[in-house]
């Protein structure tokens, strides 16, 4: 089979007015970037019909080396429902320069359901991630700069807890010392860099409903405490004003289109291991207005990404899903049953009943929510008839269907199966609920998660976390949603641990508190928010010739 980038060379793109047209987005409220991209200015719906479409969330298993595909099936699934004359938007997050040169590589689908120009979406787009950082950044120098020029605030530069951003994985900025030289350069302080998705600019992006929202947002946003434990907010820098106007086009959503040129928005990118893993509330918004199906995704599996968006965004936006498709792969099921990864191309069905556990777990996870779920087999060549019968005899068990998807070799074909049963399951009865009330404790809610979602006995918290804890309560903000920050190899705080794990402990070792975006953050385990690349990073197999063409970019 040819490549991903192949494949898009060869695919025949409408000129982006087209994808709006279809969509009765006015010629005003279009703002090309090029001929295949563009932004949606203002509410593109303000003229549309008040009622929203179907919501559709598609999430996965806990990823593993052998692959899942769960942005391929949202694509896939869109092509498939579009094909089938449903009016249908697949809605995604932007990629990160960080895993696309580390080692996922790029993350705008593959084989024959792609979104395009797949180059550009996963290199620098239109440039969203770049005003992110410059806006995260503008603040990190302010409070600096303050610093330097008096310290009015009184802000103690042991106790700053925002941190700069950088777009790229690079261990070594995890720590720095800034400001070192002489007396002009500043107060010589310990400092660190977060990967841009991790910014609590971007989370804030993502949960803003418009500009004027964004602005009180970051605001809000606590950058350290003054000598005398106060907390220092954006707003007393007097600089949110110039940090919105940095993302004066950034908020606004980006609309492409699929390679079967279905209608497609990709805006916003947080990673669901360390923050809330959803695209942005304005894109879903947007999408619901304009078309009769929107195909949302969560980042890495159910227990990160989905119960985020079931008990963050969700609630916070007002949607209620209609149906949730939990992605997984025979082989990736043969992983979590103890198979090695050279060996997942032979039949194992004891494995794949070993591993089964994972995906259970999951779809349980899902049906506790109330939503209807359907199981998206993910098809690789190498699965065999009784690998997928087993699979079709063990979801029964659960009560669920399972639907085979074949996109990623045949398009909107090798998804038919699955767009019927989803467009039949948006019109089955729903309960649709968050996880817990956001009033209870903070420890109690971390908890439902830990114990409810991951299955764990018991959670522990270091001193630390005990301690912003205590202060969050006291500042007035521990009834506020909270965002685990958990490695997404495993339902628990360690990446060896697969299946489904029991009688296992979280560990909570730090409390961040994002008081712009909206909820706590709880770090567990060793996971970081500044990534590392691996020894052979992605970027090592990519290159570009005398005339453009790029190759290895996947």
């Amino acid at each position: 089979m040819k490549s991903d980038v192949e494949i898009a060379r060869e695919a025949h793109l409408d000129e982006i007015q087209v994808i709006a047209e279809r969509l009765n987005i006015p010629k005003d409220k279009l703002k090309p970037y090029g001929r295949y991209m563009a932004k949606i200015e203002g509410r593109a719906f303000e003229d549309h019909d008040e009622a929203r479409g179907k919501l559709v969330l598609v999430t996965a298993i806990n990823p593993t080396p052998a692959g899942e595909g769960k942005t391929t099936t949202n694509i896939g699934l869109a092509m498939a429902m579009d094909k089938m004359g449903k009016s249908t938007i697949s809605t995604l997050r932007e990629p990160s320069l960080g895993p696309v040169f580390g080692i996922k590589g790029g993350a705008a689908g593959g084989g024959y359901a792609q979104v395009l120009p797949m180059d550009d979406i996963n290199l620098h787009f239109t440039g969203d991630f770049h005003a992110i950082t410059s806006a995260n950044n503008l603040i990190a120098a302010a409070i600096d700069n303050h610093i330097h020029q008096g310290n009015e605030l009184g802000i103690d530069p042991k106790k700053i807890s925002f941190k700069r951003v950088l777009d790229m994985n690079d261990r070594a900025l995890r720590e720095v010392i800034v400001a070192m030289g002489p007396k002009k350069n500043g107060v010589i302080r310990q400092d660190g860099f977060d990967i841009t998705v991790a910014s609590e600019i971007m989370a804030i992006l993502c949960l803003a409903r418009d500009l004027e929202d964004f602005k009180a947002r970051v605001g809000r946003i606590i950058i350290g405490y003054t000598y005398d434990e106060k907390p220092v907010y954006v707003k007393d820098l007097e600089v949110a004003g110039a940090v919105t106007m940095l993302m004066k086009d950034a908020i606004l959503p980006n609309l492409v289109q699929t390679i079967e040129n279905t209608p497609a928005i990709i805006h916003g990118g947080p990673f669901a291991n360390i923050a809330h893993g959803c695209n942005s509330i304005i894109a879903t918004e947007t999408a619901l207005h304009l078309a009769d199906y929107t195909i949302t995704e969560a980042g890495f599996g159910a227990d990160l990404g989905a119960e985020k968006f079931l008990d963050i965004a969700a609630p916070e936006a007002g949607f209620t899903p209609d149906c949730i498709v939990v992605v997984a792969t025979v082989r990736a099921l043969k992983y979590n049953g103890g198979v090695a990864v050279k060996d997942l191309g032979e039949e194992d069905v004891d494995a794949l009943k070993a591993g089964f556990v994972n995906l259970k777990r999951h779809v349980e996870n899902m049906k506790s929510y109330g939503v209807p779920v359907v199981i998206a087999i993910n098809k690789f060549p190498t699965d065999t008839e009784a690998e997928l019968k087993t699979i079709d005899e063990l979801a029964v068990g659960l009560g669920v269907d399972v639907a085979l998807s074949d996109v990623f070799s045949k398009g909107s074909e090798g998804g038919m199966e699955l767009a019927e049963k989803v467009v039949a399951l948006c019109e089955a009865p729903n309960s649709y609920a968050p996880l817990y009330d956001t009033n209870l404790p903070v420890e109690e809610k971390i908890e439902m998660i830990s114990k409810k979602i991951y299955g764990a006995k018991d959670v522990v918290y270091s001193d630390d976390a005990l301690a912003m804890i205590e202060r969050i309560k006291k500042l007035g903000r521990d009834k506020l949603p909270v965002c685990m920050a958990k490695t997404q190899m495993s339902f628990t705080d360690d990446p060896t641990k697969l299946g489904s794990p029991e009688d296992f402990t979280i560990h909570i070792r730090d409390i961040r508190l994002s008081n712009g975006a909206g909820f706590i953050v709880a770090l567990t385990g060793a996971v970081m928010t500044m990534p590392g690349l691996p020894k052979v990073p992605a970027a090592n197999g990519m290159d570009i010739d005398a005339h453009g063409v790029i190759t290895g970019l996947s």
